[in-house]
């Protein structure tokens, strides 16, 4: 069971990140802002709208995903795999009262944190050139940040669990991360695609994290849509939180 030592796990990650914060936020905001400007103004000047909106305003709310997206998983497969394996930082946390539940809870909370951060980030600069006026909707976004966060950083936490090297990642990088990117509505809608490519689509959880947040960003109608979506995002992220803490026991108590 978590207890609140999760969050003296937390705090510990956030101390250091406090050291590396600035080349942290360069590699996690980074990218998503220059495709945002590249794909948005570029392509966008050939792609005049989509569902009735310009394409800049078509793929904002898929890129502030991604960028939760990959903020958690870089932190939770390759700084959580070295803590785990190389560090040896979760032998010296488990010295102290904290339990197992309680440091894969601080990891993933951190995770999820990351992704709160490069978000908010994301939403001040699209908030600066436009692209989205602040709303209560904001509220809405962040939470939808938070559960994407959680999950992402739960589903990285398995496979650093598992992980034999480094190199390991390439898998979870290339079979996992790199299909959401592309194949989850962020750059473009679905309906075009053959029908095994949408069937694929509906599994991957960032497919639904960007129905989520395109409700919010654009204050669109609540439909069955965006509550199916919550509610897969919500039991695979619980569902991922408790196989993390499995993996994670049974890699690390010998």
């Amino acid at each position: 069971m978590i207890t609140h030592r999760a969050l003296y796990v937390w705090r510990r990650n956030f101390t250091a990140y406090k050291a590396y914060y600035g080349s942290s936020l360069l590699g996690n905001i980074g990218e998503p802002i220059l495709y945002l400007f590249a794909m948005g103004f570029g392509l966008g000047g050939y792609i005049k709208s989509i569902e009735g909106m310009p394409y800049i305003n078509y793929i904002a709310p898929g890129l502030i995903v991604t960028s939760s997206m990959y903020s958690a998983v870089f932190e939770c497969t390759f700084v959580s795999y070295t803590r785990m394996t190389v560090q040896r930082t979760y032998d010296s946390m488990l010295a102290t009262p904290v339990s197992i539940p309680d440091l894969v809870g601080g990891e993933i909370l951190w995770g999820a944190t990351k992704s709160l951060i490069s978000a908010s980030v994301m939403l001040l600069v699209m908030t600066i050139f436009g692209l989205y006026t602040p709303s209560l909707g904001a509220v809405g976004i962040l939470l939808a940040v938070l559960a994407t966060g959680v999950l992402f950083a739960s589903a990285a936490l398995c496979f650093s669990a598992i992980a034999p090297s480094y190199e390991f990642f390439n898998y979870f990088f290339t079979i996992g991360i790199a299909p959401m990117f592309f194949l989850s509505g962020v750059f473009f809608p679905l309906d075009s695609f053959p029908q095994v490519v949408k069937w694929f689509a509906v599994i991957l959880p960032a497919t639904h994290s960007v129905v989520i947040m395109r409700y919010f960003f654009h204050g669109s109608e609540l439909g069955a849509g965006v509550l199916l979506a919550a509610m897969f995002i919500l039991s695979i992220g619980v569902f991922l939180v408790w196989l993390a803490i499995r993996l994670v026991r049974k890699r690390i108590v010998v």
